[in-house]
């Protein structure tokens, strides 16, 4: 039956250590409940692919799941620095991190190339950037037509892709709204696919600005309500800004970290005891 599966076990069944791991979600739909799944069953050496990594790559990254980052921007929107991420980059702690940054616009042609079975992404930009300096995965291609120098990089394939998205139905088709992101492509790159949604349901209006993914490209469906928690979810929740400033904070220091890891991650069962964990912490009600 279609939601039986917990995330607990699509997790267990799908995430081994060492994989590579793409979890996207633009400003919403962030599949935090996944995270700490992956958190909670202590897995290793993971290679982490994400546009705009935030809180919850920095919580994998703190409590040693990642071994390689493969990102665009990361940061606490609206807030600063993601401090575990800079950790580990600066000073190893927990584990040293390996990280390959690019662009944007990049990274989005990259799971377009994984998306369509090619093995590198092709784009004009990086005029005037210094990364291509810092990342030897940022090359050039000569057009054969027009002569043109092009920026070539590495189509993007990740062993497993883990979204959040706002519905599915019994069919196992799955509902994304509002900013899509690129949510679709890095399904569709990816040899697995688990998503996390807020509700099941018999049918599925598809507005514009919309899309659904099919059944047949996702492993595992789960239930999981306010899986995106703090992030927002269009139409179902709106994002906890307190969230975001408090983890500012709470991620400044190893110790300060680790406590709040160990009492509302570790500590809980499951994404609905961290939640209740957490608004009995007043700092986020």
């Amino acid at each position: 039956m279609l939601g039986a599966t917990t995330l607990r076990e699509a997790i267990a069944a799908v995430v081994k250590d060492g994989m590579s791991i793409a979890m996207e979600g633009f400003t919403h739909l962030i599949p935090f409940a996944a995270g700490h799944e992956i958190i909670r069953q202590r897995r290793r050496n993971l290679t982490l692919i994400r546009m705009t990594p935030d809180l919850i790559y920095d919580q994998m990254i703190g409590m040693g799941c990642a071994r390689k980052l493969e990102f665009s921007w990361g940061g606490n929107p609206g807030v600063g620095s993601l401090h575990r991420f800079r950790d580990a980059v600066e000073n190893g702690w927990p584990s040293p991190l390996e990280i390959s940054e690019h662009s944007h616009a990049d990274m989005a042609a990259r799971y377009q190339a994984g998306a369509s079975g090619l093995p590198f992404a092709v784009m004009r930009g990086y005029v005037g950037s210094d990364l291509p300096r810092f990342n030897s995965n940022i090359r050039t291609v000569t057009c054969p037509f027009t002569g043109e120098v092009l920026t070539a990089t590495p189509a993007l394939r990740p062993d497993v892709a883990i979204l959040h998205a706002l519905k599915a139905d019994r069919r196992g088709n799955v509902f994304i709204e509002g900013i899509v992101g690129i949510q679709k492509e890095a399904a569709l790159a990816a040899k697995t696919v688990i998503v996390t949604v807020e509700e099941i349901v018999d049918a599925l209006a598809v507005p514009p600005n919309s899309f659904v993914l099919p059944s047949w490209v996702i492993s595992h469906v789960c239930l999981v309500p306010q899986g995106a928690f703090p992030s927002y979810a269009h139409g179902y929740y709106q994002r906890n800004n307190a969230f975001f400033i408090a983890w500012d904070k709470v991620s400044r220091n190893r110790e300060s970290f680790l406590t709040w890891m160990d009492r509302h991650v570790l500590a809980t069962d499951n994404f609905e005891e961290f939640r209740e964990s957490l608004m009995s912490d007043a700092a986020y009600a």
